[in-house]
């Protein structure tokens, strides 16, 4: 039984009412984050308005507000504003949708000036807006807004949107927008896409910086943000509706030659059942994707195409293909599913095969200790021990805690690799966990029989005395 003395709140209710409102005031002397959250507190009790008001109020100090925040004051911000978020989700909201609307619409809004008063390089700030953001769409479909001044407030908010305060706007609320709001917005970007900004004179170009191509000049940028900003806005819109046709020619013939926009396309064609138009999506950006490449989504999109158009052959091939050229793992694991019984076993000693002659060393070992065949993965670092990359640290880390059980000694080696790397490169933000991989090596020693040609637990140790003994930092940890 827990002690009178215990803070939890059954003892503290037993202090009564009274008590715990003088010993409340009394903590929020010089606190003021605590004295804003009793006044919405007590706002809440005679409903959401007040609450609201509240604030209002608070969002309102808050935008008007130009000293800079540095990284020590910039959790309390963070809390000033999760606070006001929670109030407006918690009392406001349920009584008065609409209104809750508003206030994270002011919570959003405001973003622009309060990142460029403020250190957020840890992103705090921006995860507050990102809830609020998510807790919007929640509450949009509640709010009951009439579709066309939703359309006119997302269309607002998408044009300035500076921070990401208000990414995935459009597909957040496409359902309260409904398809009478989505096409008043439509209309909207259409007739912002015909007035891009104007050009400067040559004389009055501004230079921003440099890129590969030359100078960055002002107006140059002003006009690729415009057409960017426009074209994912359709894009966003084209998918609410349904509109596949649409969406595909919101992109220049060029565009579509890119074997990424190609794929959207298609699989967008694939989701409604024309596959043909799929393949033939995919068949523009075909010459591009054979030209070499990191193209994952068009071969993805196109092995599912081969199968929607009744080419399951083909699909297996490319499947069995892919896999030997990426080793990657999911299109090995989907050409096996859809072998008949007994040749997936046949299949799956081939492909362990070939990924255990594979010239990519880490790749394979991540493979084999992922598919899982730890076996094989062992009989790939005792086999190769020389391509260890002791930089690898994730892999062989990981790697070493998955091998040590069965097979100690390929552990080992992996530890080996890190820790000499560490030392040999001075990474002294490493030594500690050298140590630690120095001291699993004389455990894992005492259950290996025979080193082979390689250095013992204690020849080893003694090599690397030999070799760093002046890096007390790691002999000391």
């Amino acid at each position: 039984m827990a002690s009178e003395k215990t803070l939890n709140a059954k003892n503290l209710a037993g202090l009564g009412a009274e008590r715990l409102a003088a010993l409340v005031l009394e903590l929020s002397v010089g606190d003021a984050a605590m004295k804003r959250r009793l006044r919405l507190e007590l706002a809440s009790r005679s409903g959401g308005a007040d609450v609201a008001a509240e604030i209002r109020k608070r969002l309102v100090t808050i935008a008007k507000a130009r000293s800079f925040v540095d990284w020590r004051k910039i959790k309390a911000l963070a809390l000033d504003l999760e606070t006001q978020r929670i109030a407006i989700t918690t009392y406001v909201a349920p009584a008065a949708p609409a209104e809750a609307f508003d206030l994270l619409w002011r919570i959003l809004a405001m973003a622009p000036s309060i990142h460029e008063r403020c250190d957020d390089g840890n992103g705090t700030i921006s995860n507050v807006i990102a809830i609020a953001r998510a807790d919007l769409g929640a509450i949009g479909e509640r709010a009951g807004l009439a579709s066309s001044a939703l359309a006119d407030r997302v269309f607002e908010g998408v044009v300035a949107n500076d921070y990401g305060q208000f990414d995935g706007l459009i597909a957040m609320l496409a359902k309260p927008l409904g398809r009478d709001g989505l096409e008043l917005l439509k209309a909207k970007f259409e007739k912002l896409a015909a007035q891009p900004p104007a050009r400067s004179k040559n004389a009055e170009r501004r230079m921003i910086g440099h890129g590969l191509n030359g100078p960055l000049y002002e107006d140059d940028f002003a006009v690729h943000h415009h057409t960017r900003m426009v074209q994912s806005a359709l894009t966003e819109i084209a998918d609410a509706l349904g509109d596949v046709d649409g969406y595909a020619v919101l992109f220049s013939a060029q565009e579509r030659s890119n074997p990424a926009i190609a794929a959207r396309i298609a699989e967008r064609m694939l989701a409604v059942g024309r596959a043909d138009d799929a393949m033939a999506a995919l068949a523009l950006a075909a010459p591009d994707f054979r030209k070499g490449g990191h193209w994952p989504a068009w071969q993805r999109v196109w092995i599912d195409t081969l199968d929607a158009v009744g080419r399951g052959e083909d699909a297996q091939a490319e499947r069995w293909a892919t896999f030997e050229r990426t080793l990657n793992a999911e299109y090995l694991r989907a050409h096996i599913k859809r072998l008949p019984d007994f040749d997936d076993e046949e299949a799956e000693t081939r492909a362990l095969a070939h990924v255990s002659q594979s010239a990519d060393f880490h790749q394979a070992l991540a493979f084999l200790i992922n598919w899982p065949a730890h076996d094989l993965a062992a009989n790939l670092v005792m086999a190769r021990q020389g391509e260890l990359d002791g930089n690898c640290y994730e892999l062989l880390t990981s790697g070493a805690e998955v091998l040590e059980l069965r097979h100690p000694l390929p552990a080992t080696l992996m530890l080996r690799a890190m820790i000499d790397y560490s030392l040999i490169h001075s990474r002294t933000k490493r030594y500690g966990h050298a140590a630690r991989h120095l001291k699993t090596c004389e455990h894992l020693a005492k259950r290996i029989e025979d080193f082979g040609d390689r250095r013992d637990h204690a020849a080893y140790v003694a090599h690397l005395r030999t070799l760093h003994r002046r890096k007390t930092a790691f002999w000391s940890t």
